[in-house]
């Protein structure tokens, strides 16, 4: 993984704890620049990922409201492709670990669905924004509030041993790729998560990783004609229009 460098603003009157931490992050990776292309803001409603000449709206993590809210609502509940590969469609309601966090879309659907997720993002930014959005959600309405109390969020990456928790039944994967959807959030998304993160070029290793932990299947989301992370064929697939469910089952789900 690559990531290019981002400034860090702190608007008058905001004091906020994960602003100093991200900002040690930041410097600890040399992933702070005063002249970057990107600012992680830190306001008085929200954090945010802001083009430095104020090209795009700004990008922050919001579980209450959008596409994420839309997709709790009329998303398909567990007779969703995602909900399918987790095993939800069979009864089970795993605890997963969501080792490529990012915004928390996929976390948020499936703690909808009634799952303990753990979220673990490794890139200081995106961390910022994911803990910053969490912590609103539990302060949102009862319903997302609730759901929100479902999941946590973690700094770290499985390639490092970060496993939050030591009971996990699901390991889910999400590596970057370079197209997803063609709507222009998804895509302003993509081009910001691909100038601040890059690819996920040890997404083989992260596979690796994933199938030495104690857990009963690893689920990875990949382009529907892409090749197998690492080369490894899943014991089964979901295959969607345009997504596809690798899924490596180890063992039975409780």
């Amino acid at each position: 993984m690559s990531a290019s460098a981002v400034s860090l603003e702190l608007l008058p009157g905001v004091t906020s704890p994960l602003a100093e931490t991200t900002l040690s992050r930041l410097v600890l990776l040399s992933h702070l620049d005063h002249e970057a292309e990107f600012t992680l803001q830190f306001t008085q409603d929200c954090v945010q990922l802001a083009h430095r000449l104020g090209r795009e709206t700004p990008l922050k993590v919001d579980f209450a409201a959008g596409a994420v809210d839309h997709r709790r609502k009329f998303g398909g509940g567990r007779g969703q492709d995602i909900a399918k590969a987790l095993g939800l469609n069979k009864g089970a309601t795993p605890r997963v670990l969501d080792a490529t966090a990012g915004l928390g879309r996929d976390a948020f659907a499936l703690a909808s669905l009634g799952c303990r997720v753990d979220m673990l993002e490794r890139s200081p930014v995106v961390y910022a924004l994911l803990a910053d959005g969490h912590a609103r959600a539990l302060d949102a309405d009862p319903e997302v509030a609730e759901i929100a109390g479902r999941m946590t969020v973690f700094f770290g990456s499985l390639l490092d041993g970060a496993i939050p928790h030591e009971e996990v039944d699901v390991i889910y994967l999400d590596p970057m790729f370079p197209e997803r959807q063609k709507s222009a959030l998804v895509k302003k998304e993509m081009r910001f998560f691909h100038a601040i993160v890059g690819d996920d070029s040890d997404a083989d290793a992260l596979l690796v990783a994933a199938l030495a932990v104690d857990c009963a299947r690893v689920v990875v989301k990949r382009p529907s004609k892409a090749p197998f992370l690492n080369g490894e064929k899943p014991s089964h697939q979901i295959i969607g229009k345009s997504i596809r469910y690798d899924i490596y089952v180890k063992r039975k789900l409780k």
